[in-house]
C-alpha cells in the first residue's frame, strides 16, 4: 500500500463528476481502495472520495470509529442516495480544503445504496455523523464541495481568505476560484 497525494482546492479534478465503476474485481480498483484507506487514516480524516486523490471514479471510504464507536471502516462503490429526510446543520471540513471549517446544512437521515469491495449490494440507513459524512463524500463524486453548500456571503468570504492563504504559501495566484 502507498499514500496518495490529496488534491487541494481549486484542483480541477475536485469538480469532475465521477464515473461509475463497472469492474469492482479489477486489481487496480482494489489497490486504489487500500491506498485510499491508508491515505485517509494518515491524513488523518474520517472520509475520502476517489476524486480527492485524482481518480474521478465512484468510490468513497469512511471510518468514523475514532468519533463514533461502532461505525468502523466502510468502503462504498457506486453509492446512490435512495431517500433523505429532515435537516441538520453541523460544522464541516475537508481534506481538500485543509484548515477551513464552516457550518453546512444537510439531510438529517439518509438511505444510501452501493456495493462493498466484493461487489455485494449494501444499503445503509444513517443519521448523525455517518449521514453527514456519506453526503459529504457523495457530493465529491458529483464534483461538489462543502463550500458549495454555504451561503453566497460565506462562500465569498472563504474565496477571499483562501486566495490570500494560497498567496501567502507561495502558490501561484488562481485567477478564478470558481
Amino acid at each position: 500500500m502507498s499514500l496518495l497525494p490529496i488534491s487541494i482546492y481549486p484542483d480541477p479534478v475536485l469538480r469532475r463528476k465521477a464515473t461509475r465503476i463497472e469492474n469492482i474485481d479489477d486489481e487496480e480498483i482494489q489497490v486504489l481502495i487500500d491506498n485510499m484507506i491508508e491515505t485517509m487514516h494518515e491524513a488523518p480524516g474520517i472520509g475520502l472520495a476517489a476524486n480527492q486523490v485524482g481518480r474521478p471514479v465512484r468510490l468513497v471510504v469512511l471510518d468514523l470509529e475514532c468519533r463514533e464507536p461502532g461505525h468502523g471502516l466502510l468502503v462504498l462503490i457506486n453509492p446512490e442516495l435512495i431517500s433523505a429526510s429532515g435537516k441538520t446543520k453541523s460544522e464541516e471540513g475537508c481534506l481538500s480544503i485543509p484548515g477551513y471549517f464552516s457550518p453546512v446544512t444537510r439531510y438529517e437521515q439518509v438511505e444510501v445504496r452501493g456495493q462493498d469491495r466484493e461487489g455485494k449490494v449494501i444499503e445503509i440507513e444513517a443519521g448523525g455523523l455517518l449521514a453527514i459524512c456519506l453526503q459529504h463524500e457523495m457530493d465529491h463524486l458529483e464534483g461538489k464541495l462543502f463550500i458549495d453548500r454555504m451561503s453566497a456571503l460565506s462562500r465569498d468570504i472563504f474565496k477571499r481568505r483562501w486566495k490570500k492563504k494560497l498567496k501567502e504559501e507561495g502558490e501561484q495566484e488562481q485567477p478564478c476560484l470558481d
